[in-house]
């Protein structure tokens, strides 16, 4: 893997595959638009501050109430396309979730479209993203395929720990992982699983979403803690394997001996 040129990485075939999903998710956005009511949809819009989601989510309160299935049609959709697609603010998204849905629905919902959009970005890397992940991550692609090689045996184990702890973005896991040949059933479960712990953290600070006065005031000290914590305990029958695995080895050498 070398260093990324600044030749666009991806060929003419491959810009239209992504050009088809983004239209696929277009219709569906499309259809929840022309079956909601005549009304001023200016706010709608991918918040990037707190004021702005705030904003959002004082007009689709109403909305979530009288036209669930479209704001909830809605919501994943846009979840899904920011997840499959790279584009940042998701967190604002799990904000909403909170705010518009309760902790238990608002985790649900967030787990779901979480797994979803990292699932439609797996697949989507598997076809196109090759090319445009050696451009962007070469050295990190090293790292993650050599730590992958090294726990075929616990992969799930150590997917699990990547997904609770902020190790490496959830971003370059969706990527990179068709790429290194994490399998899919592993990939789906442990990020199913893993984004549960954040996933209710922001959720919950969602239905208190006026008290929040930034982004990191939502991962203090304690929920990092409690995450590693959680990620560790994950991890650690690949650390039991490793030492017994050293230790059969040590005997078999006495024994040799």
């Amino acid at each position: 893997m070398g260093k990324g040129s600044s030749k666009f990485p991806l060929s003419g075939w491959e810009v239209a595959v992504g050009l088809g999903v983004v239209v696929s998710f277009g219709i569906g956005l499309m259809g929840v638009y022309f079956s909601m009511p005549p009304s001023d949809y200016s706010f709608l819009k991918l918040p990037r501050t707190l004021e702005e989601l705030q904003t959002l989510r004082d007009h689709l309160e109403g909305y979530a109430s009288d036209y669930t299935v479209q704001v909830l049609v809605g919501y994943c959709t846009v979840y899904i396309f920011m997840q499959t697609f790279m584009i940042p603010g998701t967190i604002f998204m799990s904000l909403l979730a909170g705010a518009l849905f309760g902790v238990f629905q608002g985790v649900a919902l967030v787990v779901f479209a979480a797994t979803a959009g990292a699932s439609s970005c797996y697949f989507l890397s598997k076809l196109i993203g090759r090319p445009l992940a050696f451009s962007l991550w070469p050295d990190k692609l090293v790292y993650f395929q050599a730590q992958v090689s090294k726990r075929r045996e616990k992969l799930l184990n150590y997917m699990l720990f990547l997904r609770v702890t902020p190790t490496l973005p959830n971003t370059f896991i969706n990527v990179a992982s068709p790429i290194v040949d994490v399998p899919y059933h592993i990939f789906f479960l442990a990020t199913f699983i893993g984004l549960i712990p954040a996933a209710y953290v922001t959720v919950k600070a969602g239905i208190a979403l006026g008290e929040l006065r930034s982004i990191g005031d939502l991962y203090d000290f304690q929920s990092i803690a409690t995450l590693f914590f959680i990620g560790i305990v994950s991890v650690t029958p690949t650390l039991f394997s490793k030492n017994q695995v050293a230790e059969c080895e040590a005997n078999s050498k006495v024994m040799a001996n």
